[in-house]
Protein backbone atom coordinates (compact mmCIF):
# COMPACT_ATOMS: atom_id res chain seq x y z
CA UNK A 1 0.00 0.00 0.00
CA UNK A 2 1.66 3.66 -0.72
CA UNK A 3 0.91 6.40 1.55
CA UNK A 4 1.44 9.82 0.09
CA UNK A 5 2.84 13.01 1.82
CA UNK A 6 2.84 16.43 0.63
CA UNK A 7 3.43 19.98 2.38
CA UNK A 8 4.40 23.24 0.04
CA UNK A 9 7.63 22.21 -0.91
CA UNK A 10 7.55 18.49 -0.96
CA UNK A 11 5.42 15.41 -2.51
CA UNK A 12 6.75 12.24 -1.08
CA UNK A 13 5.44 8.32 -1.25
CA UNK A 14 5.80 5.74 0.81
CA UNK A 15 5.19 1.50 0.64
CA UNK A 16 4.17 -0.20 3.26
CA UNK A 17 6.97 -2.66 1.95
CA UNK A 18 9.80 -2.34 4.04
CA UNK A 19 8.23 0.94 4.46
CA UNK A 20 10.40 2.69 1.63
CA UNK A 21 10.36 5.92 0.35
CA UNK A 22 10.27 5.52 -3.30
CA UNK A 23 9.38 9.34 -4.19
CA UNK A 24 10.54 12.59 -3.42
CA UNK A 25 9.81 15.38 -5.50
CA UNK A 26 10.67 19.06 -5.39
CA UNK A 27 7.30 21.00 -6.04
CA UNK A 28 9.06 23.95 -7.31
CA UNK A 29 11.16 22.39 -9.48
CA UNK A 30 9.31 19.17 -10.52
CA UNK A 31 12.71 17.00 -10.21
CA UNK A 32 11.72 13.56 -8.88
CA UNK A 33 14.70 12.62 -6.73
CA UNK A 34 14.19 9.63 -5.59
CA UNK A 35 15.86 6.62 -8.04
CA UNK A 36 13.02 4.63 -9.35
CA UNK A 37 14.07 0.87 -8.82
CA UNK A 38 15.33 -0.10 -12.12
CA UNK A 39 14.78 -3.59 -11.61
CA UNK A 40 17.96 -4.38 -14.54
CA UNK A 41 20.02 -2.31 -12.44
CA UNK A 42 18.86 -2.06 -8.79
CA UNK A 43 15.46 -3.02 -7.52
CA UNK A 44 15.53 -0.87 -5.22
CA UNK A 45 14.97 2.75 -3.78
CA UNK A 46 15.35 3.82 -0.05
CA UNK A 47 15.71 0.08 1.82
CA UNK A 48 15.58 0.55 5.80
CA UNK A 49 18.38 -1.83 7.19
CA UNK A 50 17.62 -3.87 10.33
CA UNK A 51 18.66 -5.76 12.44
CA UNK A 52 21.92 -6.01 10.78
CA UNK A 53 23.70 -3.21 9.05
CA UNK A 54 25.65 -4.99 6.04
CA UNK A 55 27.19 -8.47 5.50
CA UNK A 56 27.20 -11.29 7.85
CA UNK A 57 29.80 -13.75 7.72
CA UNK A 58 28.71 -17.03 6.45
CA UNK A 59 25.17 -15.21 6.51
CA UNK A 60 24.60 -16.05 9.88
CA UNK A 61 23.89 -14.09 12.99
CA UNK A 62 25.55 -15.55 15.76
CA UNK A 63 23.39 -14.82 19.54
CA UNK A 64 24.62 -16.91 22.34
CA UNK A 65 26.35 -19.30 20.66
CA UNK A 66 23.45 -20.09 18.33
CA UNK A 67 23.26 -19.61 14.54
CA UNK A 68 20.19 -17.70 12.64
CA UNK A 69 20.22 -17.00 8.65
CA UNK A 70 20.40 -13.90 7.95
CA UNK A 71 20.94 -12.06 4.73
CA UNK A 72 22.89 -8.84 4.31
CA UNK A 73 21.37 -5.40 5.64
CA UNK A 74 18.20 -7.59 7.36
CA UNK A 75 14.88 -8.51 7.10
CA UNK A 76 13.13 -4.99 7.68
CA UNK A 77 13.59 -4.41 3.84
CA UNK A 78 12.14 -7.58 2.83
CA UNK A 79 8.83 -7.13 4.75
CA UNK A 80 5.40 -5.64 5.31
CA UNK A 81 5.13 -3.23 7.86
CA UNK A 82 1.36 -1.89 9.58
CA UNK A 83 0.65 1.62 8.53
CA UNK A 84 0.02 3.06 12.35
CA UNK A 85 -1.40 6.18 11.39
CA UNK A 86 -1.39 8.91 8.79
CA UNK A 87 -2.01 12.60 7.53
CA UNK A 88 -1.08 14.83 5.32
CA UNK A 89 2.50 15.58 6.32
CA UNK A 90 3.14 12.23 8.54
CA UNK A 91 3.18 8.61 8.20
CA UNK A 92 4.29 5.71 10.63
CA UNK A 93 4.73 2.30 10.61
CA UNK A 94 5.47 -0.36 12.11
CA UNK A 95 7.08 -4.45 12.31
CA UNK A 96 7.05 -5.86 15.63
CA UNK A 97 8.24 -9.18 16.33
CA UNK A 98 6.37 -12.10 15.07
CA UNK A 99 7.12 -15.89 14.53
CA UNK A 100 8.89 -16.02 11.71
CA UNK A 101 11.47 -12.97 12.59
CA UNK A 102 11.50 -15.12 16.37
CA UNK A 103 13.39 -17.88 14.09
CA UNK A 104 16.22 -15.50 12.70
CA UNK A 105 16.82 -12.75 15.48
CA UNK A 106 15.73 -13.85 18.91
CA UNK A 107 14.62 -10.92 20.44
CA UNK A 108 11.32 -9.23 20.86
CA UNK A 109 10.88 -5.79 19.29
CA UNK A 110 8.59 -3.09 17.92
CA UNK A 111 10.74 -1.23 14.69
CA UNK A 112 9.07 1.54 13.83
CA UNK A 113 9.77 3.94 11.24
CA UNK A 114 8.25 7.61 11.33
CA UNK A 115 7.79 10.08 8.53
CA UNK A 116 7.39 13.67 8.68
CA UNK A 117 7.32 16.74 6.19
CA UNK A 118 8.66 19.52 7.87
CA UNK A 119 9.19 22.63 5.63
CA UNK A 120 11.57 21.58 3.32
CA UNK A 121 12.63 18.28 4.75
CA UNK A 122 11.33 15.27 5.24
CA UNK A 123 12.73 13.88 8.83
CA UNK A 124 12.71 9.98 8.76
CA UNK A 125 12.83 8.63 12.64
CA UNK A 126 14.07 4.94 13.45
CA UNK A 127 12.48 3.72 16.89
CA UNK A 128 12.94 0.23 18.19
CA UNK A 129 10.76 -0.27 21.33
CA UNK A 130 11.89 -3.58 23.54
CA UNK A 131 9.45 -5.64 23.84
CA UNK A 132 11.52 -8.45 25.76
CA UNK A 133 12.71 -9.72 28.85
CA UNK A 134 16.06 -9.28 28.64
CA UNK A 135 18.57 -6.47 26.28
CA UNK A 136 18.24 -6.42 22.91
CA UNK A 137 21.15 -5.74 20.16
CA UNK A 138 20.96 -4.49 16.87
CA UNK A 139 21.81 -2.26 13.83
CA UNK A 140 19.88 0.22 11.71
CA UNK A 141 20.63 2.40 9.03
CA UNK A 142 19.11 3.40 5.91
CA UNK A 143 20.34 3.21 1.68
CA UNK A 144 18.40 6.04 0.08
CA UNK A 145 19.43 6.17 -3.19
CA UNK A 146 19.21 9.65 -5.54
CA UNK A 147 19.10 10.02 -9.22
CA UNK A 148 21.83 12.35 -10.51
CA UNK A 149 22.40 13.84 -12.82
CA UNK A 150 18.95 15.70 -11.53
CA UNK A 151 17.96 17.24 -15.51
CA UNK A 152 18.02 15.49 -18.61
CA UNK A 153 20.89 16.21 -20.83
CA UNK A 154 22.94 16.92 -17.81
CA UNK A 155 26.21 14.19 -16.90
CA UNK A 156 26.62 12.33 -14.25
CA UNK A 157 29.72 13.80 -13.71
CA UNK A 158 29.15 17.21 -13.43
CA UNK A 159 27.92 16.27 -9.71
CA UNK A 160 29.96 15.99 -6.88
CA UNK A 161 28.91 15.32 -3.24
CA UNK A 162 29.70 18.27 -0.70
CA UNK A 163 30.60 17.79 2.86
CA UNK A 164 30.00 19.56 5.71
CA UNK A 165 33.36 19.98 7.17
CA UNK A 166 36.71 20.47 5.95
CA UNK A 167 38.78 16.95 6.75
CA UNK A 168 40.73 13.93 6.27
CA UNK A 169 38.63 11.40 4.50
CA UNK A 170 39.84 7.75 4.85
CA UNK A 171 37.46 4.81 2.93
CA UNK A 172 37.49 1.48 4.79
CA UNK A 173 37.76 -1.28 2.06
CA UNK A 174 35.69 -4.05 1.90
CA UNK A 175 36.72 -7.62 0.47
CA UNK A 176 34.43 -8.92 -2.83
CA UNK A 177 32.46 -11.06 -0.21
CA UNK A 178 31.83 -7.26 1.10
CA UNK A 179 33.62 -7.32 4.49
CA UNK A 180 36.09 -4.86 6.53
CA UNK A 181 39.33 -6.47 5.61
CA UNK A 182 41.60 -4.08 7.95
CA UNK A 183 42.78 -1.95 4.94
CA UNK A 184 42.02 1.98 4.87
CA UNK A 185 42.87 4.33 1.96
CA UNK A 186 42.48 8.11 1.56
CA UNK A 187 39.77 9.56 -0.23
CA UNK A 188 40.57 12.76 -1.88
CA UNK A 189 38.21 15.79 -0.86
CA UNK A 190 39.20 18.92 -2.27
CA UNK A 191 37.63 21.80 -0.69
CA UNK A 192 35.47 19.18 0.85
CA UNK A 193 34.30 17.94 -2.52
CA UNK A 194 33.87 14.30 -3.75
CA UNK A 195 33.53 14.30 -7.14
CA UNK A 196 31.23 11.93 -8.83
CA UNK A 197 32.54 9.63 -11.75
CA UNK A 198 31.40 6.55 -13.20
CA UNK A 199 34.16 3.95 -11.66
CA UNK A 200 33.96 6.12 -8.32
CA UNK A 201 32.31 2.70 -6.69
CA UNK A 202 34.12 0.08 -9.09
CA UNK A 203 35.58 -1.29 -6.03
CA UNK A 204 32.11 -1.39 -3.47
CA UNK A 205 31.19 1.27 -0.96
CA UNK A 206 33.22 4.15 0.46
CA UNK A 207 32.81 3.71 4.53
CA UNK A 208 34.03 6.40 6.44
CA UNK A 209 33.74 5.44 10.12
CA UNK A 210 34.79 8.58 11.92
CA UNK A 211 33.17 11.51 10.41
CA UNK A 212 32.91 15.05 11.62
CA UNK A 213 30.71 15.93 9.44
CA UNK A 214 26.79 15.41 9.13
CA UNK A 215 25.44 16.53 6.16
CA UNK A 216 26.46 16.12 2.51
CA UNK A 217 24.74 17.70 -0.18
CA UNK A 218 24.48 16.84 -3.57
CA UNK A 219 25.28 19.67 -6.09
CA UNK A 220 26.45 20.42 -9.56
CA UNK A 221 29.05 22.68 -11.44
CA UNK A 222 26.12 23.55 -14.00
CA UNK A 223 23.32 24.62 -11.27
CA UNK A 224 22.12 25.85 -7.99
CA UNK A 225 19.80 23.29 -7.43
CA UNK A 226 21.22 20.95 -4.32
CA UNK A 227 19.44 17.94 -2.05
CA UNK A 228 21.27 17.63 0.94
CA UNK A 229 21.32 14.39 4.14
CA UNK A 230 21.63 15.72 7.13
CA UNK A 231 22.84 12.56 10.06
CA UNK A 232 23.30 14.06 13.48
CA UNK A 233 23.43 10.63 15.12
CA UNK A 234 24.69 8.45 13.07
CA UNK A 235 28.57 7.75 13.18
CA UNK A 236 28.79 5.87 10.15
CA UNK A 237 28.54 6.90 6.37
CA UNK A 238 28.20 4.88 3.26
CA UNK A 239 28.49 5.58 -0.21
CA UNK A 240 27.56 3.72 -2.91
CA UNK A 241 26.05 3.27 -6.39
CA UNK A 242 25.99 0.41 -8.95
CA UNK A 243 29.04 1.27 -11.49
CA UNK A 244 27.17 2.96 -14.67
CA UNK A 245 24.05 3.75 -13.20
CA UNK A 246 22.37 6.99 -12.43
CA UNK A 247 22.24 7.45 -8.91
CA UNK A 248 24.26 7.41 -5.72
CA UNK A 249 23.23 6.35 -2.40
CA UNK A 250 24.23 8.03 0.75
CA UNK A 251 23.68 5.53 3.61
CA UNK A 252 23.68 6.94 7.52
CA UNK A 253 24.42 3.44 9.47
CA UNK A 254 24.67 3.07 12.92
CA UNK A 255 26.30 -0.44 12.41
CA UNK A 256 28.50 -2.21 9.97
CA UNK A 257 29.19 -5.07 7.93
CA UNK A 258 31.34 -8.14 9.76
CA UNK A 259 35.66 -8.09 9.74
CA UNK A 260 36.66 -10.91 7.65
CA UNK A 261 38.07 -13.48 10.21
CA UNK A 262 36.13 -11.78 13.18
CA UNK A 263 32.67 -14.22 13.20
CA UNK A 264 31.90 -12.30 16.90
CA UNK A 265 28.48 -12.94 18.95
CA UNK A 266 25.72 -9.80 18.25
CA UNK A 267 26.67 -8.22 21.67
CA UNK A 268 30.69 -7.87 20.40
CA UNK A 269 30.27 -6.33 16.75
CA UNK A 270 31.26 -3.46 15.67
CA UNK A 271 28.93 -0.26 16.35
CA UNK A 272 26.15 -2.73 17.55
CA UNK A 273 23.67 -0.91 19.51
CA UNK A 274 21.94 -2.32 22.84
CA UNK A 275 18.94 -1.37 23.91
CA UNK A 276 17.94 -2.27 27.85
CA UNK A 277 14.84 -3.87 29.21
CA UNK A 278 11.55 -1.10 28.72
CA UNK A 279 13.51 1.28 27.08
CA UNK A 280 13.21 3.01 23.44
CA UNK A 281 15.86 3.78 21.03
CA UNK A 282 14.97 6.81 18.62
CA UNK A 283 17.62 8.02 15.73
CA UNK A 284 16.19 10.45 13.05
CA UNK A 285 17.90 11.34 9.70
CA UNK A 286 16.55 14.41 7.15
CA UNK A 287 16.46 14.40 3.49
CA UNK A 288 16.37 18.52 2.43
CA UNK A 289 15.96 20.82 -0.31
Amino acid sequence: MITHLENDHIKVAIDTKGAQLISFINKATGIEHMWQADEKIWPWHAPNLFPVVGGLINNELLVDGEKYAMSRHGFARQSEFFLLESDETSASYSLPNCENTLKVYPFKFDFQILYHLIDNALRITYKVINLDKKSIYFSVGGHPAFNVPFNKGENYEDYYLEFETEEHFNTHLLSKDGFFNGVTHPVPTPNKKLYLTRDLFKDDALVFKDLKSRMVTIKSDKHDQTLALEFPHFNYLGLWAKPGADFVCIEPWLGCADTEGKHVDIKDKEAIQKLSVGHVFESAYFVCL
